[in-house]
């Protein structure tokens, strides 16, 4: 039987993460599979794995794609697991962690299940990105949660017109827009305002930041629509684009950012059908029963 691979991408600044990679390691070796770690991060990993560099192919023929972290080590392992159309499976050593499907309490349980095999692959919408600069095209990246068009500087404002399918919607000066999956509706967009979408929605989402003007409001388009960002010629304001903050584009006056779904979506993995609701709950502390005392 042909050994089952896998690769890890961890968050390896804590101590107590470096001890949660070597189990995760140990355990998945013993079920025999083979473990690939990052290249720039097995010095630090110090455990018994094949080491590949950082890139398109670093999850080629891998079964599954751990990320032992927070929200952004997630999105990076994400980078990796879409490109080779393998799941991706989150445990939350970090803070809030809504991307992660299980919390370090739950580590042993979830290396079971997918040394087991009982578990679901969800796919999540993403986004491709594209900037054009006098209609040509500057640059092509994606998202899973968002990408992001703010001003570069604190004392200007920019000056955007955003359209949806190529039809002019408004015209802000603003800090920036806000272009989102569900997935991303309760990171970036959900601070700015937005909605809270479940992940189960296909839809685009587009959340002004600071707009001033009568019209503000976030909007949910659809799944098919083509979401449009133009730094209008006469802003005095140049801009960064954005993607899952991870990577930065330079935006001036004039430039144009589209945003729509991408044929190809992340695949990740559910260890149990808990509710977007539950999840909400659990992530964020919500108060179900009140924010008054019980009688």
């Amino acid at each position: 039987m042909p050994a089952r691979n896998a690769l890890l991408v961890a968050h390896t600044g804590r101590q107590e993460n470096l001890a949660c990679a070597k189990q995760v390691v140990g355990q998945l070796v013993e079920a025999g599979f083979e473990v690939r770690v990052l290249t720039d991060e097995a010095s630090e990993l110090h455990v018994k794995a094949d080491r590949v560099e950082h890139g398109p192919d670093a999850a080629a023929s891998s079964e599954i794609v751990f990320a032992l972290g927070g929200d952004g080590t997630l999105l990076r392992a994400a980078e990796l697991a879409r490109h080779a159309g393998v799941p991706l499976i989150g445990v939350n050593l970090g803070h809030v962690g809504f991307l992660a499907e299980a919390e370090l309490h739950d580590l042993d349980e979830a290396v079971g299940a997918v040394i087991d095999r009982k578990y679901t692959v969800d796919e999540r919408l993403a986004i491709d990105v594209v900037l054009l600069r006098d209609g040509q095209v500057l640059a092509r990246d994606w998202a899973l949660n968002e990408a992001s068009v703010e001003k570069s500087a604190r004392e200007r404002m920019l000056d955007v017109l955003v359209s949806v399918d190529y039809h002019p919607l408004s015209r802000w000066g603003c800090d920036g827009v806000v272009l989102a999956t569900p997935t991303g509706s309760t990171a970036y967009a959900f601070s700015a305002g937005g909605p809270v979408v479940s992940p189960d929605v296909a839809a685009l989402l587009l959340v002004p930041i600071s707009a001033h003007a009568l019209f503000n409001r976030p909007l949910v388009a659809a799944p098919d629509s083509v979401l449009t960002v133009e730094v209008l010629a006469k802003s005095r304001a140049s801009a960064v684009l954005c993607c899952d903050g991870r990577r930065t584009y330079d935006v001036l006056p004039g430039d144009v950012v589209e945003v729509r779904r991408s044929a190809k979506p992340v695949r990740v993995v559910r260890l149990e059908q808990r509710t977007f609701t539950d999840r909400l709950v659990a992530k964020f502390a919500l108060p179900v029963n009140g924010w008054r005392r019980a009688d």
